[in-house]
């Protein structure tokens, strides 16, 4: 069973992430996404920097939300065709809720960019994590949407870039699973190196 809500262990065990154009409704209340904002602001942060933003897309802004990709596709592909503006359009309608994870690092702090960045992909992941808990499914999707200069400036700042865009709703089919690393191909016992003495 895939997102087992059983225990705290068993969804840590069985997460699996959802595909946002087989996502349906209901999505989460407005209390409920803010609840799963708040979790997901509870993240390790060195510094207490807060290197990131969550900005939401509500349902009746979806509608803008398609002309900004529409002129972004123009500026990205200039050969793109009436099916990839289709694209676009069904990316912008998918999933119920949407929540846009901006990377906002401050800069010439002493805390490296590097360990900012990590944080902002650990308050994604919080996300994720707290939308699964509450019985939804969540999806994180990058894509050209997240590099174009047009769709980052609509929703990111100075210095600020997408990390990526996170659609939440139900599953309108059964959730597959999807093949995972051995855990002997990722984890390992340290070897210290050799080091001479003298």
């Amino acid at each position: 069973m895939l997102n087992d809500l059983s225990s705290t262990l068993a969804l840590l065990e069985t997460r699996r992430s959802g595909k946002p154009r087989e996502m349906a409704g209901p999505g989460p209340t407005d209390d409920e996404l803010q609840q799963i904002l708040a979790i997901a602001a509870r993240t390790p942060d060195h510094g207490k920097l807060n290197p990131w933003r969550f900005v939401t897309v509500g349902r009746d802004q979806r509608d803008d939300l398609a002309v900004l990709l529409h002129l972004a596709l123009n500026e990205h592909d200039p050969c793109a065709t009436a099916a990839h503006h289709e694209k676009e359009d069904e990316f912008a309608q998918q999933a119920p809720a949407l929540v846009v994870l901006v990377s906002a690092p401050v800069q010439g702090h002493k805390i490296p960019v590097w360990e900012q960045e990590l944080s902002c992909g650990a308050a994604g992941m919080n996300l994720l994590l707290a939308a699964h808990a509450l019985g939804f499914v969540g999806g994180w999707i990058t894509g050209w949407r997240a590099y174009n200069e047009r769709v980052r400036s609509a929703f990111c700042g100075d210095g600020e870039r997408i990390a990526g865009f996170i659609f939440i709703g139900k599953p309108d089919r059964e959730l597959e699973e999807r093949p995972r690393p051995a855990l002997a191909d990722v984890a390992r016992r340290w070897s210290p190196p050799n080091i001479s003495e003298g």
